[in-house]
C-alpha cells in the first residue's frame, strides 16, 4: 500500500494563529487540493494527521470539525480527489496525551488501522512538531514553506532527512517523481 499522511492547517489549508473554527474559515491553499487528487490517481491513499486543540480548549465542537472535514471532503471530490482518514488529537497543549504531536500517537494510530509499518512514508507537515512526530514514527519529514513553514525553515534544527518544498504541490511532484 502507498500512503501519504499530511497536516492539514498550513499544508492543505490556510492557517490562522487563531484556529480554524469554521467551514467558513476553511480555504484551500491554492493547488492543494489538486495535488491530492493527483496522489489518488497515482495509487496512493492519503491520510490527515492533525492538532486540534481548539475542541480541548473550548474554541469548536466536534460538529464544527465534522462540517469543517465535510467542506474539505467535498472540495476535493470536486477536483477528483479524497482523504482516505482523518486522525486528529484534540486536546490542548498542556495535555499529557500520546496523540498531540510532536508525540509520536497519530502515527502510531495510522499504522494500527492501515495494518503497514510507515517507514519512509512522506509525511508534509508546516511545523517542527510535524516533522518531529513524523521522524519519531520512521516516515520522511517533508517540510513545506506555506502555514507555518517559513518559520519552521529559519528556526532551524529540524529532523535529520527533512526535505523542504514550497508547497504540497511541490512536495507532490517529488514523491511521484521518485516513482519513475
Amino acid at each position: 500500500m502507498k500512503l501519504v499522511i499530511l497536516d492539514r492547517d498550513g499544508v492543505i489549508n490556510q492557517d490562522s494563529p487563531q484556529y480554524i473554527k469554521s467551514p467558513a474559515e476553511w480555504k484551500p491553499i491554492p493547488g492543494s487540493l489538486e495535488a491530492i487528487a493527483r496522489l489518488n490517481r497515482a495509487g496512493y491513499q492519503v491520510v490527515v494527521a492533525t492538532n486540534q486543540s481548539g475542541i480541548g480548549r473550548g474554541i469548536f465542537d466536534m460538529d464544527t470539525l465534522n462540517a469543517i472535514h465535510d467542506k474539505m471532503m467535498k472540495a476535493l471530490f470536486a477536483v477528483g480527489g479524497r482523504i482516505d482518514a482523518i486522525f486528529y488529537c484534540p486536546h490542548p497543549a498542556d495535555s499529557d496525551c500520546d496523540c498531540r504531536k510532536p508525540r509520536p500517537g497519530l502515527f502510531r494510530q495510522i499504522a494500527e488501522r492501515f495494518n503497514i509499518p510507515l517507514e519512509k512514508t512522506p509525511s508534509v507537515g508546516d511545523s517542527l512538531r510535524d516533522l518531529q512526530a513524523s521522524a519519531a514514527a520512521g516516515c520522511l519529514p517533508m517540510l513545506v514553506l506555506t502555514g507555518k513553514g517559513q518559520e519552521t525553515h529559519a528556526a532551524g534544527d529540524l529532523p535529520e532527512n527533512t526535505l523542504e518544498f514550497a508547497h504540497l504541490a511541490a512536495a507532490v511532484d517529488h514523491i511521484l517523481g521518485g516513482e519513475a
